[in-house]
């Protein structure tokens, strides 16, 4: 099996290291990632400046190709002229933070495995929740993450489809609860503001919201993974509304 393994936290970030290493018991991994931090970078790609790629050892013996672009760009990069071929499968992370609920929409590391599944590809965006009073331990993730995986494999995950997993925070020697399939929580997250003045007194404002997971219903991604399960949500790419685009059809 021919893996392609990109993020948006960087391609030094620990999460994708970790990645790298559980998923060479699957086949090759080519790590194609962003060189810079891309958190929130959405599904942007470039397109008025010339894209940069250069060589890179991550650690001892793992090399890599950073990309002077968005998460998006590595994908596309990556299948139309890096990798000797198309990859059978595309995983994105580990991220450093949940992504759920909204979070979804903004997040490069979905938007990198979503550009996968734009290209006919199996993919897979995979992220860690973080919290201050638990060590944050990513072989451990890519370690609960990849029997996952598999198990997606297995229950025919193919060309097109893209899963959103998340894993929770559990404390050292600490178990998950286990996997659930649940569905994206939609409520708006409140994003704060705070109002400051630059040296000529111009005010300016940055967004000094700190994510949490908030209460949600019970089915979603965002509680289960509070409660402590992996949480696994297939997405779709396909935004029409069809309740609405019928019943629009049918006026006159």
């Amino acid at each position: 099996m021919l893996i392609l393994l990109t993020n948006d936290d960087g391609i030094s970030a620990p999460g994708i290291l970790a990645m790298y290493h559980a998923l060479t018991a699957l086949g090759e991994v080519h790590v194609i990632a962003p060189e810079t931090v891309q958190s929130a970078a959405g599904h942007g790609i470039t397109l008025a400046t010339p894209i940069l790629t250069s060589r890179v050892t991550i650690a001892p013996g793992v090399e890599g190709t950073a990309i002077g672009g968005r998460p998006a760009d590595c994908v596309k990069l990556a299948v139309s002229n890096l990798m000797p071929r198309r990859p059978d499968l595309v995983v994105s992370g580990i991220n450093s933070g949940a992504n759920v609920g909204i979070h979804v929409m903004y997040s490069g590391t979905v938007a990198a495995a979503i550009e996968g599944a734009f290209m006919g590809l199996p993919s897979v965006a995979v992220s860690l929740f973080l919290r201050d009073h638990i060590p944050t331990d990513y072989d451990r993730a890519a370690a609960w993450l990849m029997p996952v995986i598999k198990g997606l494999l297995d229950r025919g995950l193919t060309g097109g489809q893209c899963v959103n997993l998340n894993v929770p925070a559990i404390p050292v020697g600490g178990q998950h609860k286990g996997v659930k399939f649940c569905r994206q929580c939609t409520r708006p997250w409140d994003d704060e503001y705070e109002r400051r003045l630059d040296p000529r007194g111009r005010p300016y404002f940055w967004n000094s919201s700190v994510f949490h997971l908030g209460q949600s219903e019970a089915d979603t991604d965002v509680m289960q993974l509070r409660e402590g399960y992996i949480t696994a949500t297939p997405l779709q790419f396909d935004l029409t509304q069809r309740q609405t685009l019928a019943k629009w059809q049918g006026l006159p």
